[in-house]
Parts: C-alpha cells; structure tokens; sequence
C-alpha cells in the first residue's frame, strides 16, 4: 500500500486572494512506513512575500526567485504521487492550493477522495485535545526540535511519523520486504514450518572433555 504524506508552504492563507505554493515536501510510505523515497522542491511564486509568511517558513522573495515556477516543477510532481492516496494535515487547505496551481497551467484537479486528513483523525482519536503536528509529535514522542520554523519537507517526514502512531503504530509482525522497506501486517495467514525438537543433552565427547577439566581443579564442588 503506497501512500504519500504531503505538506506545502505558501504565500498565504487564499489562493483566490493571489497567494502561491513557495515549496511541496512529499515522503513516500509503504504501508505506513517511510521508505526514504521523497520529493522535494522549491517554487517561485512570481509575487512578493508577506513578512508574516516570511515569518513562519523563513522563505523570503529573493531565495524563492533563484528557483523554478511551478509549472516547470508539476510534471515531476505528479509523477512522484503517482495515484497514491495523499496523507495531509489540514488538507483541504494544501488541496486548495495545490488544485490552484494545477489550474492555472490547464491540468487536471485532485480529487479530496484521494486525501487522507490527519487533523480530523486525531481530532476523532483524542477529542478537545490539540490537533497541530507539534502537538501530535509531543503526544508521540517524535523528536520535533529541528521545527523553529515550518518546512514542507520537515514537516511531510514528521507527519508520515504521526499518521503511523495515528494508525495504530509499530505493530506486530514488522518484517523487510525486497529493498529494505519495513511491511506491517498480522502475519495470521502466514504459513508456519514445523521445527524438529533440538536435544540439549551433552555428547559423549562433551562429558569427557568436562570430566578431564574438573579433574584439573583442586576440590571441585561437583564432586562434594
């Protein structure tokens, strides 16, 4: 099962209002396991950068127009995430902007039946408690001390961590499948090969090898 946890930083709160995507983290999962396969990429929003955005990603108007606008970066893009199901905290605020951005060069739109949002899971699992990804990686004990400021891709591994704790975490039957990708499953199915009963009896050759060493021993207690 290939999922991807996504995460962007923007200019803004509104896409209508004109503000852009300035960067897109994605992390590859199999079930439910980063495999380290992940996208990342910065964008020219070909706008100014608010400071209060500024503020919180650290991605000012000059960095940002050393980099490529997003219609040179969609291909790639959409080949990552392929038709795997998009894990999101909040997505209907990074579908809104992605789908914004996918407009505005003619292609098609993502539909929210492929999202997965994290913000309503852990709202349903721990009702009136704090939902934000800082909140979630103290209730999980994921190390967040890298986050003084918000990055896609920072915060796409961080959430691919929470959505495994979300989902149940490191269960049982944990095992590597070709390439090195940790698989998650019960394991009930799973065909069970009948071991012969191992004998812990010591050998002939053992017995005197033991005997001939307490006999170098002065008043062995094996022999009281």
């Amino acid at each position: 099962m290939r999922e991807i946890a996504l995460d962007t930083e923007t200019t803004g709160l509104d896409p209508k209002a004109g503000h852009r995507i300035v960067e897109i983290g994605c992390v590859e999962m199999i079930n439910r396991v980063a495999t380290g396969n992940v996208y990342h990429q910065y964008i020219n929003p070909e706008r100014d950068m608010p400071a209060e955005a500024e503020a919180i990603h650290g991605l000012s108007e000059s960095f940002l127009s050393t980099h490529p606008v997003f219609a040179k970066t969609a291909d790639k893009f959409l080949e990552f995430i392929g038709s795997s199901q998009l894990v999101i905290h909040n997505a209907e605020f990074d579908m809104r902007f992605i789908n914004a951005e996918l407009a505005l060069i003619g292609a098609e739109p993502i539909s929210m039946e492929r999202t997965t949002d994290t913000v309503r899971m852990a709202r349903k699992k721990f009702p009136g408690a704090p939902a934000n990804l800082d909140a979630l990686c103290r209730r999980f004990n994921i190390d967040n001390s890298n986050r003084e400021l918000h990055g896609a891709l920072l915060d796409a591994r961080l959430l691919a961590d929470v959505y495994l704790e979300l989902t149940g975490g490191r269960q049982t039957n944990l095992g590597l499948e070709t390439g090195g990708v940790m698989a998650v499953g019960d394991g009930q199915n799973e065909p069970r090969t009948q071991r012969i009963a191992r004998s812990f009896a010591p050998s002939r050759e053992e017995e005197s090898a033991w005997a001939a060493f307490v006999d170098t021993l002065e008043n062995p207690i094996w022999r009281s």
